[in-house]
């Protein structure tokens, strides 16, 4: 009976199974920082104006709303022997250099503003802050070197890392962490009347200087004049030996030699002119 019942049930209609969905990848939204103001449509306006006041004025306030921006990107800079408030300054000219050469139909202002504020504050620490004029390459070289002396010094204890572990820590050369050490001493100078460092005796570093020595010149003349004197005559030759390193008179000369004074004076006056030649030759 039980397996009539079973028999004579309807048979219960299919109920569908739910397919699964495939899941559609979201994407992770860009970071959007507390002082990103929305300007779009202050752009949208700029773009459509007409130079002059009205639009000086949107202009402004677009600068206005991203400054605290710029201050933020210009603090990353600080310590590093530039006064905040100067960096502030060039990092509000490049904002508003962004401000100015920006397109809205290209993407968000951000995205634009971030790498040219911070360029142009790399740029003013490439050109206004070094004391000597150091080669793009080497600067960079430096950087690399400071960055990498850094971060093998964090550990509690660590050494001061040496050559070898800067240049395995970079991929540099040995020979290119050494010119950026000599670089990382050359952002700033010593003034030539600053104590010098070896003691208290009141010595400044330009003490230490050395002078021109007048020798040499003497030494230069000597040597180009070596030449035109092995040219001469042997007689002409120990005229100019007695005369200039005996320190003889023409008369004593002309003596010695049986000839006369004024003849000595002649030899003398053209060995020395043929010498002077040959020396400017």
């Amino acid at each position: 009976m039980l397996s009539d019942m079973s028999t004579n049930r309807p048979a219960a209609s299919a109920t569908p199974t739910p397919t699964a969905t495939t899941a559609t990848p979201t994407t992770a939204p860009r970071r959007v920082h507390d002082d990103a103001p929305d300007t779009a449509s202050r752009f949208a306006r700029l773009v459509a104006l007409e130079e002059g006041p009205e639009r000086d004025a949107v202009r402004d306030e677009i600068v206005t709303a991203w400054l605290p921006m710029a201050h933020r990107i210009a603090g990353r800079f600080r310590d590093r022997g530039e006064a905040i408030e100067d960096l502030r300054q060039v990092a509000a000219l490049g904002l508003v250099k962004a401000v100015d050469r920006f397109d809205p139909e290209r993407g968000a202002f951000e995205s634009y503003a971030v790498p040219t504020i911070t360029g142009e504050i790399k740029r003013h620490f490439r050109d206004r802050m070094w004391a000597l004029r150091v080669p793009r390459r080497v600067q960079e070289l430096r950087n690399k070197v400071r960055v990498a002396r850094r971060e093998l010094a964090q550990s509690p204890g660590a050494p001061e890392p040496s050559v070898a572990d800067l240049a395995a820590r970079t991929g540099l050369t040995e020979e290119e962490v050494g010119a950026g050490l000599e670089a990382l001493e050359s952002f700033s100078t010593l003034s030539l009347d600053a104590e010098a460092p070896s003691g208290d005796d009141g010595y400044s570093l330009a003490d230490t200087l050395g002078a021109a020595d007048s020798s040499f010149d003497v030494v230069v003349d000597r040597e180009s004049a070596k030449e035109g004197l092995r040219r001469l005559p042997e007689r002409e030759r120990a005229i100019l030996y007695m005369r200039f390193f005996e320190d003889m008179t023409q008369s004593r000369i002309a003596d010695q030699l049986g000839i006369s004074q004024m003849h000595v004076s002649r030899l003398i006056s053209r060995s020395c002119e043929r010498v002077r030649n040959e020396a400017l030759r």
